[in-house]
C-alpha cells in the first residue's frame, strides 16, 4: 500500500504496481482505509468508565493517570492470592504485523505471569490439519495459479475476501483453466465459477473422501509420486474405501455424479490446483477436513507443478523468530493457558482463580466471540477490572475501565508477513500519530517501566523490533534486514521462481514425506488417518435438536467488513444497510417469508433480526447471514455470534461457527 503526503496529512492510498501480489490493486475495504484513519470517530484520547458497563459513558483523563491506574490494580491482583493469573490478556489480529501484534505486548505479560491465552479463534483447526499432513503452513505461489487449468475453490469466497488470489483464478479461466467452488454457498465467487458444488455444512471430508475413492477406483493416482514421496498410502485407501460416490451423496446433500465428475476432473486435467480457505475448518471436523483435502494433491502429483498443489496459507513460509519476539523464557511460574474462543466460559465459570483483570487489544471479542450473550455477560462484570487500546469505541470498547487511543497502519511501524504470498512487508509509518493514539508496543514499555519491570528488551524500539522479528542466517531471508525492507517497502523471500515446493517431496514433516498417516498425531492418541467427523449440530447427527431448529447457520464475511473491522464506516454501512439472511425460496414458503421482511434468527443460544433475501444462493436447508456486524449497529442489539456456538473443533480448539442449527421466524 503506498500512501501520498501532504503537510503531514494522509491524502491518497493505492497498491503498490511493483508489489506482484498486489498488482495495484486494493481491496474493497482498505481501499477505504483514509476514512478509518481520519474518522471523526476514533478514540482521540484516554478516558475512564463514569457509566454502567456497556453504556459507553466515559471522561478524559490523561495518559500517566491511565497508565499509573493499570499498573497499580494488576499489581494489586499480582500480590493478591489469586496471584498474576488473575490477569489475561486478550488479542488476535486486528493489528497483523509482528511488532504490533505478537511482540513488546507478549513479553510484558510473559514477564507479568498473567494466565496464557490461547489464540484459536479464527485459523487453528485448518493449520493443525494441514501441518499434520505437509508439516508447515506452506504451499503454491498465489502467482502461479493463473497457469492452472483446474482450479478447485473450496470453502472460500474469493472475491470478497482473497481478491489478489482472485484476480490470478480469473486470468486462468481467461486462459481455458476450469474453476469450481465448493461451498455450501451460492457466493459471488461460485456465480462466476463453472462449476458449483453445494455440499452441506461441516461435509467436506466425506467429499475429500469420495473423490479419493473415485480417483484410486479408476487407477487415476500417481503411484511413482505416492511411492517416492508419501507416508501411509494403503491406510489412506482402504479408509476411502469406505466412501463410494453414494454414500458421499447421502452425508453431503449432492449427487452421486457430482463426486464422480469432479474425482475424473481432478485426476485428469494438468496442472490442477485447489485453493482451500478457513470456511471449511469452522466445524466439529475441520482439522480433519483439511486433513482430507491435503491428501489429494500428493495422491494425483499435483505438486510436481508450480501451477499444480494447494494452498491454505504461505505463513509457514517465513522464518519468524517468535522466541526472541515474544520472549517466552520471561514466563513466570506455570501460568494456565486461557482459550480466546471460549473466553465467555471462562469470565463465567473460572474460579482458581477467577479471571480479574482482563487488558483487550487488537481484538473486539464482544462482537466476535461465539455464543455472544455469554460474553457480553463476562464483560458486564463490575469486578472485572477491564482494559480496551482500541481505534474506536466497539462493542467491546463500551464495556472497559480504561479505554486507550490506538494508532492505525498509517500511523505505526511494523513488519508484515503473508497468509497468501511470498513477500515480506515494512509497514513504515506515513503519518504522525493523530490526536493521543499511541501504538501497542509504547504503551507496553510505559506499562512495563510503571511494573518495575527491567530487563534490557523492555526497551527495544519498533525497529529493534523488527530487525529481530525474522531469523537470521535462514537463507530465505538472505539479504533482507529491516534496514533494507524499510527502504525498499517489500521484496520476495529467497525461494525459486518458479515455486514448487514439494514437487520432489521434501515435505517439512518429521518423515520428511506427505505423511497420509501421521505418527505424530497417534503419539498424542489421535487418529493417524484423517476421517470424516460429523458436525456437532445437523439434521443427520443431531435429529433431536433438528426436530427444534432445522436449519443449518453460516455466517461467512461480509464484503464490505473485516469480521468486525470497517463494520462501523459510514461507506460500508452505506452498502450494507442492515444485517441479511439468505434464505431457500422452499424454506422461506412453509415460513410465510417474504424478501425483504424481518426475520429472527434463533436458537437455544440467543437470537438476532435480519432481513430476509429468498434466494437459490442459499442451498435447501442452510440459512446463510454475511457477518459481522457491530451488536450496536443492528437491530435490536445482537448479532449472528448469538446464535454460534464456542464448542472445539477436533484438533487445535478453535471454535465451530458455522457448525450450528437455528430456527427462522418472522420477527
Amino acid at each position: 500500500m503506498l500512501v501520498a503526503v501532504e503537510d503531514g496529512r494522509a491524502v491518497e492510498i493505492r497498491g503498490a504496481p511493483d508489489h506482484p501480489p498486489t498488482s495495484g490493486v486494493l481491496c474493497t475495504k482498505v481501499a477505504r482505509y483514509l476514512d478509518r484513519t481520519y474518522s471523526p470517530e476514533r478514540v482521540r484520547y484516554p478516558m475512564r468508565r463514569i457509566g454502567r458497563k456497556g453504556d459507553g459513558r466515559f471522561a478524559r483523563i490523561g495518559w500517566d493517570e491511565a497508565l499509573d491506574e493499570i499498573a497499580a490494580r494488576f499489581r494489586s491482583i499480582a500480590d493478591s492470592p489469586d496471584g498474576p493469573q488473575a490477569i489475561l490478556p486478550y488479542s488476535y489480529f486486528g493489528t497483523m504485523g509482528l511488532v504490533q501484534g505478537s511482540s513488546m505486548d507478549r513479553r510484558f505479560f510473559h514477564r507479568l505471569g498473567a494466565s496464557l491465552l490461547e489464540r484459536t479463534i479464527c485459523s487453528v483447526a485448518g493449520k493443525a490439519g494441514w501441518t499434520a499432513v505437509v508439516g508447515a503452513s506452506m504451499g503454491m505461489d498465489v502467482e502461479e495459479f493463473e497457469n492452472s487449468r483446474l482450479i478447485l475453490i473450496w470453502g472460500s469466497n474469493s472475491i470478497t475476501s482473497n481478491l489478489h488470489f482472485w484476480t490470478r483464478a480469473q486470468e486462468a479461466k481467461r486462459r481455458g483453466a476450469k474453476l469450481v467452488a465448493i461451498d455450501p454457498y451460492r457466493s459471488a465467487t461460485a456465480e462466476k465459477c463453472h462449476r458449483h458444488v453445494a455440499l452441506l455444512p461441516g461435509t467436506d471430508a466425506a467429499l475429500a473422501f469420495g473423490l479419493m475413492h473415485v480417483l484410486i477406483a479408476g487407477n487415476l493416482v500417481d503411484r511413482d509420486y505416492v511411492e517416492r514421496y508419501t507416508q501411509g498410502y494403503d491406510a489412506l485407501a482402504a479408509r476411502a474405501a469406505q466412501w463410494p460416490p453414494e454414500r458421499v451423496a447421502r452425508t453431503c446433500g449432492i449427487a452421486a455424479e457430482d463426486v464422480v465428475e469432479l474425482a475424473r476432473d481432478y485426476g485428469t486435467i494438468r496442472p490442477a490446483a485447489i485453493r482451500l480457505n478457513y470456511g471449511v475448518q469452522r466445524v466439529h471436523g475441520g482439522a480433519n477436513a483439511v486433513r482430507a483435502i491435503a491428501c489429494l494433491p500428493a495422491l494425483v502429483g499435483a505438486w510436481r507443478d508450480p501451477a499444480g498443489g494447494a494452498l491454505l496459507s504461505s505463513s509457514g513460509t517465513y522464518p519468524v523468530d517468535s522466541q526472541a519476539l515474544e520472549r517466552p523464557d520471561l514466563i513466570r511460574g506455570s501460568p494456565r493457558t486461557i482459550n480466546m474462543s471460549t473466553i465467555g466460559d471462562a469470565l463465567a465459570e473460572l474460579d482458581d482463580p477467577p479471571v480479574r483483570a482482563i487488558y483487550v487489544y487488537n481484538s473486539n471479542p464482544v462482537a466476535v466471540a461465539p455464543h455472544g450473550s455469554r460474553v457480553a455477560a463476562g464483560f458486564a462484570r463490575e469486578d472485572l477490572f477491564c482494559v480496551v487500546h482500541e481505534i474506536f469505541r466497539t462493542d467491546t470498547a463500551d464495556y472497559a475501565d480504561i479505554l486507550l487511543p490506538a494508532t492505525t497502519q498509517l500511523e505505526q511501524t511494523d513488519l508484515h508477513t503473508s497468509y497468501g504470498h511470498l513477500c515480506v512487508q515494512a509497514n513504515n509509518a506515513a503519518i504522525a500519530p493523530l490526536f493521543e493514539a499511541l501504538p501497542n508496543t509504547e504503551v507496553f514499555r510505559r506499562l512495563a517501566a510503571r511494573m518495575g519491570f527491567d530487563e534490557p528488551c523492555f526497551r527495544d524500539s519498533d525497529d529493534d523490533l523488527a530487525r529481530q522479528a525474522l531469523r537470521n542466517g535462514d537463507p530465505r531471508v538472505a539479504g533482507l534486514a529491516w534496514e533494507m525492507l524499510k527502504s525498499a517497502g517489500w521484496a520476495r523471500l529467497q525461494v525459486p521462481k518458479p515455486w514448487a515446493p514439494f514437487a520432489h517431496g521434501n515435505f517439512p514433516t518429521p518423515s520428511g514425506r506427505c505423511e497420509f498417516h501421521s505418527m505424530r498425531l497417534a503419539a498424542m492418541g489421535e487418529d493417524p488417518l484423517p476421517d470424516f467427523v460429523a458436525p456437532y449440530e445437523s439434521v443427520a447427527s443431531n435429529p433431536e435438536l433438528a426436530a427444534r431448529y432445522p436449519l443449518a447457520f453460516i455466517s461467512p464475511p461480509l464484503r464490505n467488513f473485516l469480521n468486525s473491522s470497517f463494520a462501523n464506516l459510514p461507506a460500508s454501512l452505506a452498502e450494507e444497510p442492515m444485517p441479511r439472511l439468505d434464505i431457500h425460496p422452499g424454506d422461506a414458503a412453509v415460513r410465510g417469508i417474504e424478501s425483504g421482511a424481518s426475520v429472527r434468527v434463533f436458537n437455544d443460544r440467543g437470537g438476532f433480526l435480519a432481513r430476509a433475501r429468498v434466494s437459490e444462493r442459499a442451498r435447501r436447508g442452510v440459512v446463510v447471514a454475511p457477518s459481522v456486524w457491530w451488536k450496536k449497529l443492528a437491530p435490536g442489539g445482537e448479532n449472528a455470534n448469538a446464535v454460534t456456538s464456542p464448542a472445539p473443533t477436533d484438533l487445535g480448539h478453535g471454535p465451530t461457527f458455522y457448525d450450528c442449527l437455528v430456527e427462522v421466524a418472522l420477527a
